[in-house]
């Protein structure tokens, strides 16, 4: 087998494995931008992906986006009316609605669809090649033969990294993030500001859900999202509160969930676990600060 047999594929894979993880990084780095830190983002992913499993069953793949959208945004409402309306500690919280969209979407999947599940036969969205970019040896298939979705990730993160910088709403974002304050001071309607944050957070955490089930894994399954929200926690400190930083630290985790097709494809007969583990290594490398020093939002955290 030739390297190129090897690495074609290992590339595919990292971008495939990086959609649904720079989707829920990008939202979290809204929130964490605005001095608030989610960790319901990992309950937002499941109710995304079981929105988009109710959906496509429905009406196909459009719909099924569309219901991953709200399965997401169901959750940053609860977030936001705890977190910034009540007051209620951001940790506990984000943790109460994690356990609560499993405990929700795990009922609801045996309810509605039994314990074999009625998933297997959902839609999924086909691979869309550009044309003359997917044919570039080795990195065009990776690239440019992919699901609509993560074309919308290309345009997103350098879209977010101009509005962050380049615009008032984006400017404000990030006075709330260091000086609430001052922001309000400065007539800066921080609560609304933050408020929108965890919704389009939430928003992005449930599209990164349905992108699991409708571009990846065609189906659904309890607790699929695996710890993907606390990894996309991760990415945002790996990439420093910066979105082209964000994505490209989703690539990095995409590349070590990746490693095990790789090694596979080589013939190697090691455990296949000991590379399902590493993307977690990896998560506690990077919240150790093992990515270097990287200077948060100066209100990330703290009491509202």
């Amino acid at each position: 087998m030739s390297d190129v047999d090897v690495v074609a594929p290992f590339l595919a894979a990292t971008v495939r494995t990086a959609t649904p993880l720079a989707l829920a990084a990008l939202g979290e780095l809204l929130v964490e931008r605005t001095g608030l830190i989610n960790i319901g983002l990992e309950g937002a992913i499941l109710a995304g992906a079981f929105g988009a499993l109710v959906g496509a069953t429905a009406g196909g793949v459009g719909a099924g986006y569309t219901a991953a959208i709200v399965g997401g945004l169901v959750v940053g409402a609860l977030f936001a009316l705890f977190v910034v309306a009540l007051r209620a500690d951001q940790i506990i919280t984000g943790t109460a609605l994690t356990l609560l969209s499993v405990g929700a979407t795990g009922t609801l999947y045996r309810a509605l669809y039994g314990s074999g599940g009625a998933a297997l036969t959902l839609p999924t969205s086909a691979p869309l090649p550009i044309p003359g970019l997917a044919s570039i040896p080795v990195v065009g298939p990776a690239l440019f033969s992919q699901p609509p979705i993560t074309y919308a990730v290309y345009l997103l993160a350098p879209a977010l990294a101009w509005s962050l910088a380049r615009t008032h709403a984006g400017l404000a974002l990030r006075a709330i993030g260091e000086r609430p304050e001052a922001a309000e001071a400065a007539g800066i309607p921080v609560n609304r500001l933050r408020v929108w944050a965890v919704l389009m957070g939430c928003a992005l955490g449930g599209l990164a859900g349905g992108t699991l089930v409708l571009a990846q894994a065609g189906t659904f399954a309890e607790n699929m999202s695996a710890g993907r929200g606390f990894i996309a926690i991760a990415i945002v400190v790996l990439g420093r509160w910066r979105p082209l930083g964000v994505a490209l630290g989703a690539l990095v985790f995409g590349a070590a969930s990746a490693l095990q097709f790789a090694f596979q494809a080589m013939g190697w007969n090691a455990p296949y676990q000991l590379f399902l583990v590493t993307p977690y290594l990896l998560t506690l490398a990077a919240l150790a600060g093992a990515s270097g020093r990287a200077r948060a939002p100066a209100a990330l955290g703290k009491p509202l």
